[in-house]
Protein backbone atom coordinates (compact mmCIF):
# COMPACT_ATOMS: atom_id res chain seq x y z
CA UNK A 1 0.00 0.00 0.00
CA UNK A 2 2.74 2.43 1.04
CA UNK A 3 4.84 1.55 -2.03
CA UNK A 4 1.86 2.09 -4.34
CA UNK A 5 1.31 5.56 -2.88
CA UNK A 6 4.96 6.39 -3.38
CA UNK A 7 4.70 5.19 -6.97
CA UNK A 8 1.60 7.35 -7.56
CA UNK A 9 3.37 10.42 -6.16
CA UNK A 10 6.42 9.71 -8.30
CA UNK A 11 4.25 9.43 -11.41
CA UNK A 12 2.60 12.80 -10.66
CA UNK A 13 5.96 14.51 -10.27
CA UNK A 14 7.43 12.87 -13.36
CA UNK A 15 4.37 13.91 -15.37
CA UNK A 16 4.78 17.49 -14.15
CA UNK A 17 8.47 17.48 -15.03
CA UNK A 18 7.71 16.12 -18.50
CA UNK A 19 5.08 18.80 -19.03
CA UNK A 20 7.51 21.54 -18.00
CA UNK A 21 10.17 20.21 -20.36
CA UNK A 22 7.77 20.31 -23.31
CA UNK A 23 6.11 23.58 -22.29
CA UNK A 24 5.10 25.50 -24.30
CA UNK A 25 4.38 23.49 -27.41
CA UNK A 26 1.63 25.79 -28.71
CA UNK A 27 0.52 29.42 -28.50
CA UNK A 28 0.20 31.02 -25.06
CA UNK A 29 -2.46 33.65 -24.36
CA UNK A 30 -1.69 36.54 -22.00
CA UNK A 31 -4.79 38.33 -20.74
CA UNK A 32 -4.40 42.06 -20.04
CA UNK A 33 -7.52 43.29 -18.18
CA UNK A 34 -7.15 46.82 -19.57
CA UNK A 35 -7.58 48.39 -23.00
CA UNK A 36 -4.60 48.48 -25.35
CA UNK A 37 -2.14 51.34 -25.02
CA UNK A 38 -1.91 51.80 -21.26
CA UNK A 39 1.12 51.10 -19.09
CA UNK A 40 -0.07 47.61 -18.05
CA UNK A 41 -0.70 46.71 -21.69
CA UNK A 42 2.76 47.94 -22.70
CA UNK A 43 4.39 45.89 -19.96
CA UNK A 44 2.37 42.83 -20.93
CA UNK A 45 3.24 43.16 -24.62
CA UNK A 46 6.92 43.70 -23.92
CA UNK A 47 7.18 40.58 -21.75
CA UNK A 48 5.01 38.56 -24.17
CA UNK A 49 7.23 39.46 -27.11
CA UNK A 50 10.37 38.45 -25.25
CA UNK A 51 8.78 35.18 -24.09
CA UNK A 52 7.79 34.40 -27.68
CA UNK A 53 11.38 34.91 -28.79
CA UNK A 54 12.66 32.76 -25.93
CA UNK A 55 10.13 29.94 -26.33
CA UNK A 56 9.81 29.86 -30.10
CA UNK A 57 6.02 29.88 -29.76
CA UNK A 58 3.45 32.69 -30.22
CA UNK A 59 2.65 34.53 -26.98
CA UNK A 60 -0.43 36.56 -27.80
CA UNK A 61 -1.77 39.47 -25.75
CA UNK A 62 -5.55 39.48 -25.40
CA UNK A 63 -7.02 42.74 -24.03
CA UNK A 64 -10.16 42.00 -22.01
CA UNK A 65 -11.09 45.29 -20.36
CA UNK A 66 -14.14 46.03 -18.25
CA UNK A 67 -15.57 45.71 -14.78
CA UNK A 68 -12.55 47.33 -13.09
CA UNK A 69 -10.36 44.49 -14.47
CA UNK A 70 -12.80 41.82 -13.22
CA UNK A 71 -13.80 40.58 -16.70
CA UNK A 72 -10.30 39.73 -17.87
CA UNK A 73 -9.22 38.42 -14.48
CA UNK A 74 -12.22 36.07 -14.29
CA UNK A 75 -11.38 34.60 -17.70
CA UNK A 76 -8.02 33.47 -16.34
CA UNK A 77 -9.50 32.21 -13.07
CA UNK A 78 -11.74 29.85 -15.05
CA UNK A 79 -9.20 28.84 -17.72
CA UNK A 80 -7.64 25.36 -17.82
CA UNK A 81 -4.68 25.25 -15.41
CA UNK A 82 -2.13 24.23 -18.04
CA UNK A 83 0.01 27.35 -18.41
CA UNK A 84 -1.49 28.39 -21.73
CA UNK A 85 -3.63 31.22 -20.31
CA UNK A 86 -1.78 33.76 -18.17
CA UNK A 87 -2.76 37.05 -16.54
CA UNK A 88 -0.97 40.35 -16.23
CA UNK A 89 -2.06 41.28 -12.71
CA UNK A 90 -2.30 45.03 -11.99
CA UNK A 91 -2.98 46.88 -8.71
CA UNK A 92 -6.82 46.51 -8.84
CA UNK A 93 -6.27 42.78 -8.32
CA UNK A 94 -5.61 43.53 -4.63
CA UNK A 95 -8.03 46.46 -4.30
CA UNK A 96 -11.18 44.90 -5.75
CA UNK A 97 -11.69 42.29 -3.00
CA UNK A 98 -12.51 45.08 -0.52
CA UNK A 99 -13.95 47.62 -2.95
CA UNK A 100 -16.46 45.51 -4.85
CA UNK A 101 -19.40 43.78 -3.19
CA UNK A 102 -18.82 40.41 -4.84
CA UNK A 103 -16.13 38.94 -7.07
CA UNK A 104 -16.62 35.84 -9.25
CA UNK A 105 -13.19 34.60 -8.12
CA UNK A 106 -10.94 34.55 -5.07
CA UNK A 107 -7.72 36.48 -5.82
CA UNK A 108 -5.65 34.20 -3.59
CA UNK A 109 -7.31 30.80 -3.92
CA UNK A 110 -8.04 30.88 -7.67
CA UNK A 111 -4.62 32.00 -8.94
CA UNK A 112 -1.04 30.78 -8.88
CA UNK A 113 1.34 33.75 -8.42
CA UNK A 114 4.27 33.74 -10.83
CA UNK A 115 6.28 36.93 -10.32
CA UNK A 116 6.05 40.64 -9.57
CA UNK A 117 7.29 42.29 -12.75
CA UNK A 118 7.66 45.94 -11.75
CA UNK A 119 6.54 48.65 -9.37
CA UNK A 120 6.01 52.31 -10.16
CA UNK A 121 5.97 54.87 -7.35
CA UNK A 122 3.34 57.53 -7.22
CA UNK A 123 4.48 61.09 -6.77
CA UNK A 124 2.82 63.72 -4.59
CA UNK A 125 2.47 66.71 -6.91
CA UNK A 126 0.93 70.09 -6.14
CA UNK A 127 -0.03 73.05 -8.23
CA UNK A 128 2.77 75.66 -7.87
CA UNK A 129 0.20 78.04 -6.37
CA UNK A 130 -0.19 75.82 -3.29
CA UNK A 131 1.97 77.28 -0.49
CA UNK A 132 3.68 73.99 0.38
CA UNK A 133 7.23 73.23 -0.68
CA UNK A 134 7.58 70.03 1.34
CA UNK A 135 5.44 67.22 2.71
CA UNK A 136 5.71 68.69 6.21
CA UNK A 137 4.44 72.00 4.81
CA UNK A 138 1.55 70.18 3.16
CA UNK A 139 0.57 68.37 6.36
CA UNK A 140 0.77 71.60 8.36
CA UNK A 141 -1.36 73.39 5.74
CA UNK A 142 -3.95 70.59 5.74
CA UNK A 143 -4.18 70.67 9.53
CA UNK A 144 -4.57 74.45 9.49
CA UNK A 145 -7.30 74.21 6.83
CA UNK A 146 -9.21 70.97 7.56
CA UNK A 147 -11.40 69.97 4.64
CA UNK A 148 -10.32 72.93 2.51
CA UNK A 149 -7.56 71.28 0.47
CA UNK A 150 -8.47 68.70 -2.17
CA UNK A 151 -6.76 66.02 -4.23
CA UNK A 152 -7.78 64.73 -7.63
CA UNK A 153 -7.65 61.15 -8.88
CA UNK A 154 -8.48 59.08 -11.94
CA UNK A 155 -11.57 57.75 -10.17
CA UNK A 156 -12.95 56.34 -6.94
CA UNK A 157 -11.13 53.25 -5.72
CA UNK A 158 -8.09 53.63 -7.98
CA UNK A 159 -4.51 53.45 -6.77
CA UNK A 160 -4.03 57.21 -6.66
CA UNK A 161 -7.31 57.74 -4.80
CA UNK A 162 -6.44 55.16 -2.16
CA UNK A 163 -2.91 56.56 -1.82
CA UNK A 164 -4.52 59.88 -0.90
CA UNK A 165 -6.75 58.21 1.66
CA UNK A 166 -3.73 56.40 3.11
CA UNK A 167 -2.03 59.80 3.39
CA UNK A 168 -5.08 61.19 5.21
CA UNK A 169 -5.03 58.27 7.64
CA UNK A 170 -1.31 58.32 8.39
CA UNK A 171 -0.94 62.12 8.53
CA UNK A 172 -4.13 62.66 10.53
CA UNK A 173 -5.54 65.16 8.04
CA UNK A 174 -8.64 65.54 5.88
CA UNK A 175 -7.86 66.39 2.27
CA UNK A 176 -11.03 66.03 0.19
CA UNK A 177 -11.07 63.60 -2.73
CA UNK A 178 -12.20 64.85 -6.17
CA UNK A 179 -12.71 61.93 -8.60
CA UNK A 180 -12.26 62.38 -12.34
CA UNK A 181 -13.06 60.11 -15.26
CA UNK A 182 -9.45 59.23 -15.99
CA UNK A 183 -5.99 60.43 -15.12
CA UNK A 184 -5.48 62.95 -17.92
CA UNK A 185 -8.33 65.32 -16.96
CA UNK A 186 -7.21 65.19 -13.32
CA UNK A 187 -3.68 66.25 -14.31
CA UNK A 188 -5.01 69.00 -16.57
CA UNK A 189 -7.12 70.43 -13.74
CA UNK A 190 -4.19 70.21 -11.35
CA UNK A 191 -1.94 72.13 -13.72
CA UNK A 192 -4.75 74.66 -14.17
CA UNK A 193 -5.13 75.15 -10.42
CA UNK A 194 -8.61 73.63 -10.12
CA UNK A 195 -7.37 71.00 -7.63
CA UNK A 196 -4.55 71.33 -5.13
CA UNK A 197 -2.65 68.06 -5.44
CA UNK A 198 -2.62 64.55 -6.85
CA UNK A 199 -0.98 61.27 -5.94
CA UNK A 200 -0.07 60.47 -9.51
CA UNK A 201 1.84 57.79 -11.36
CA UNK A 202 5.40 59.03 -11.77
CA UNK A 203 5.60 58.18 -15.48
CA UNK A 204 2.77 60.46 -16.62
CA UNK A 205 3.63 63.25 -14.16
CA UNK A 206 7.32 63.56 -15.09
CA UNK A 207 6.89 65.84 -18.15
CA UNK A 208 4.74 68.30 -16.16
CA UNK A 209 7.20 68.25 -13.25
CA UNK A 210 10.19 68.88 -15.50
CA UNK A 211 8.40 71.72 -17.28
CA UNK A 212 7.65 73.42 -13.96
CA UNK A 213 3.88 73.16 -14.33
CA UNK A 214 3.71 70.94 -11.23
CA UNK A 215 5.82 70.74 -8.08
CA UNK A 216 6.89 67.31 -6.80
CA UNK A 217 6.98 66.95 -3.02
CA UNK A 218 7.74 63.25 -2.53
CA UNK A 219 7.42 59.76 -3.97
CA UNK A 220 5.43 56.94 -2.37
CA UNK A 221 7.95 54.09 -2.57
CA UNK A 222 10.45 53.17 0.13
CA UNK A 223 13.37 54.12 -2.12
CA UNK A 224 13.87 57.28 -4.11
CA UNK A 225 13.24 57.02 -7.83
CA UNK A 226 16.15 57.23 -10.25
CA UNK A 227 13.84 59.18 -12.58
CA UNK A 228 13.29 61.85 -9.91
CA UNK A 229 16.24 61.55 -7.50
CA UNK A 230 15.74 64.90 -5.76
CA UNK A 231 12.26 63.96 -4.56
CA UNK A 232 12.39 62.33 -1.11
CA UNK A 233 10.16 59.45 -0.07
CA UNK A 234 7.21 60.00 2.23
CA UNK A 235 8.76 57.36 4.45
CA UNK A 236 11.96 59.36 4.98
CA UNK A 237 10.50 62.84 5.49
CA UNK A 238 7.18 62.47 7.28
CA UNK A 239 5.23 59.20 7.24
CA UNK A 240 7.30 56.18 8.28
CA UNK A 241 6.30 53.03 6.42
CA UNK A 242 4.20 54.79 3.77
CA UNK A 243 4.13 52.68 0.59
CA UNK A 244 1.64 53.01 -2.26
CA UNK A 245 2.87 51.89 -5.66
CA UNK A 246 1.35 50.95 -8.98
CA UNK A 247 2.55 47.53 -10.10
CA UNK A 248 2.23 44.66 -12.55
CA UNK A 249 2.71 40.96 -12.03
CA UNK A 250 2.20 37.65 -13.77
CA UNK A 251 -0.27 34.99 -12.66
CA UNK A 252 -1.89 31.76 -13.83
CA UNK A 253 -4.95 29.72 -12.86
CA UNK A 254 -4.66 27.85 -9.58
CA UNK A 255 -3.44 24.25 -9.88
CA UNK A 256 -1.21 25.02 -12.85
CA UNK A 257 1.64 22.47 -12.51
CA UNK A 258 4.40 23.76 -10.27
CA UNK A 259 7.11 22.94 -12.79
CA UNK A 260 5.33 25.03 -15.40
CA UNK A 261 4.99 27.92 -12.96
CA UNK A 262 8.69 27.58 -12.11
CA UNK A 263 9.65 27.68 -15.78
CA UNK A 264 7.55 30.77 -16.50
CA UNK A 265 8.95 32.45 -13.38
CA UNK A 266 12.54 31.72 -14.42
CA UNK A 267 12.02 33.03 -17.94
CA UNK A 268 10.06 36.16 -16.97
CA UNK A 269 12.62 37.03 -14.28
CA UNK A 270 15.35 36.58 -16.88
CA UNK A 271 13.55 39.04 -19.16
CA UNK A 272 12.88 41.56 -16.39
CA UNK A 273 16.52 41.36 -15.28
CA UNK A 274 17.89 42.03 -18.76
CA UNK A 275 19.77 45.36 -19.15
CA UNK A 276 17.44 46.33 -22.01
CA UNK A 277 14.23 46.06 -20.00
CA UNK A 278 15.79 47.46 -16.82
CA UNK A 279 16.89 50.61 -18.64
CA UNK A 280 13.53 50.98 -20.36
CA UNK A 281 11.55 50.66 -17.14
CA UNK A 282 13.81 53.01 -15.17
CA UNK A 283 13.63 55.65 -17.92
CA UNK A 284 9.85 55.59 -17.50
CA UNK A 285 10.09 55.97 -13.73
CA UNK A 286 9.37 52.31 -13.01
CA UNK A 287 11.42 49.83 -10.97
CA UNK A 288 11.99 46.30 -12.32
CA UNK A 289 11.51 43.55 -9.73
CA UNK A 290 11.37 39.93 -10.94
CA UNK A 291 10.45 38.23 -7.64
CA UNK A 292 10.16 34.59 -6.65
CA UNK A 293 6.68 33.05 -6.56
CA UNK A 294 6.76 33.07 -2.76
CA UNK A 295 7.75 36.73 -2.58
CA UNK A 296 4.97 37.63 -5.00
CA UNK A 297 2.40 35.65 -3.01
CA UNK A 298 3.44 37.50 0.17
CA UNK A 299 3.25 40.83 -1.68
CA UNK A 300 -0.32 40.07 -2.81
CA UNK A 301 -1.43 39.14 0.70
CA UNK A 302 0.09 42.32 2.15
CA UNK A 303 -1.49 44.54 -0.50
CA UNK A 304 -4.94 43.01 -0.03
CA UNK A 305 -4.74 43.53 3.75
CA UNK A 306 -3.43 47.11 3.47
CA UNK A 307 -6.07 48.34 1.04
CA UNK A 308 -8.82 46.59 3.01
CA UNK A 309 -7.85 48.74 6.01
CA UNK A 310 -7.70 51.95 3.96
CA UNK A 311 -11.05 51.30 2.24
CA UNK A 312 -12.70 50.62 5.59
CA UNK A 313 -11.12 53.69 7.20
CA UNK A 314 -12.14 56.04 4.38
CA UNK A 315 -15.50 54.33 3.79
CA UNK A 316 -14.79 54.10 0.09
CA UNK A 317 -17.65 52.82 -2.04
CA UNK A 318 -17.35 51.71 -5.66
CA UNK A 319 -19.16 53.94 -8.12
Amino acid sequence: MFRSRLLAIALVFSAGAALAQSYPNKAVRVIVPFPAGGSTDIIGRTVAQKLSELWGQPVVVDNRAGGSTVIGTDIVAKAPPDGYTLLVTPAPFTINPSLLAKLPYDPLADFAPITLINTTPLVVVVNPGVPARSVKDLIALAKARPGQLNFGSSGTGGSNHLAGELFNAMAGVKIVHIPYKGNAPALIDLAGGHVDLIFNGLTSALPLIKSGKLRALAVTSLQRSAALPDAPTLDEVALKGFVAVAWNGFGAPANTPRDVIAKINTDVVRIVSSPELKERLKAEGSDPVGSTTGQYAAFLRDEIAKWARVIKFARVKAE
